[in-house]
């Protein structure tokens, strides 16, 4: 089975209806990522989320709670003492700003083959992982 992580800003999309077609575009990959049981993000994403869509999209408390519950059904990656150490690598080795290598050490922990996200570089390849801009 293939594993795909979704970065916070697929799921802030998704949940902007103001986003025109990249709110189409996230709820479309995400639709397809549960049909497939695919999923896979970390504990930063769902915090992220939580905090923009509480502050930009200003959702209520509980409808951010209601929409985070289900994703329990994914691969949640928690990172520990060694992943920051892996995030500072990748930091430095990519030259990445600090979250994007939080998101991407993670997303190669939960041995994802795609990261779906909008902040790296369309195409870029870390070994197996291919980072994918939905709206390329």
């Amino acid at each position: 089975m293939s594993v795909e992580f979704v970065d916070t800003n697929i799921f802030v999309y998704a949940h902007d209806g103001g986003a025109g077609a990249r709110h189409s575009a996230s709820v479309d990959l995400l639709a397809d990522i549960w049909a497939r049981s695919a999923g896979a993000l970390s504990t930063q994403v769902l915090a992220e989320f939580y905090a923009v869509a509480i502050r930009k999209l200003h959702m209520a408390s509980e409808e951010v709670e209601k929409a985070i519950r289900p994703l329990s059904a994914w691969t949640i990656h928690q990172a520990g003492h060694a992943d920051i150490l892996s995030a500072i690598r990748l930091q430095r080795q990519h030259r990445l700003s600090w979250w994007d290598a939080m998101v991407l050490n993670s997303a190669i922990r939960t041995d994802a083959t795609v990261l779906w996200t909008e902040d790296l570089q369309h195409g870029q390849r870390f070994g197996h992982l291919i980072v994918q801009n939905p709206f390329a």
